[in-house]
């Protein structure tokens, strides 16, 4: 049975950066693309970044370079983000999902971020 749990989540003020975390367990995780995505109050589902099983791909292009960096060790079955600079508008829940982009499934519960001044 697959289970991802997020953590790392929490009040950050702007400007600030937070690495969240995401264990898994119930499949060969080295083989798959994990995922980040979030979801803000009141906005659809936003696709942040994927990495592939070996970490040697990461999608989407623009993502890399970006506030967002994903990392992933295999060893520990865990998938980070890393989130910089902080603003009022990363304010959301966070989830990892197994497989690649928007519509990968299954998710986590999802840890929350939330920057205020």
């Amino acid at each position: 049975q697959v289970q991802l749990v997020e953590s790392g989540g929490g009040l950050v003020q702007p400007g600030g950066s937070l690495r969240l975390s995401c264990a898994a367990s119930g499949f060969r995780f080295e083989d798959y693309w994990m995922t980040w995505v979030r979801q803000a109050p009141g906005k659809e589902l936003e696709w942040l970044s994927s990495l592939s099983g070996l970490g040697r791909q990461t999608l989407p292009p623009d993502s890399i370079g970006s506030r967002f960096t994903i990392s992933r060790d295999n060893n520990k079955k865990t998938v980070y983000l890393r989130i910089d600079n902080l603003t009022s508008e990363d304010t959301a829940v966070y989830y990892c999902a197994k497989g690649l982009g928007r519509t990968a499934v299954p998710r986590g519960q999802g840890t929350q971020v939330t920057v205020f001044a």
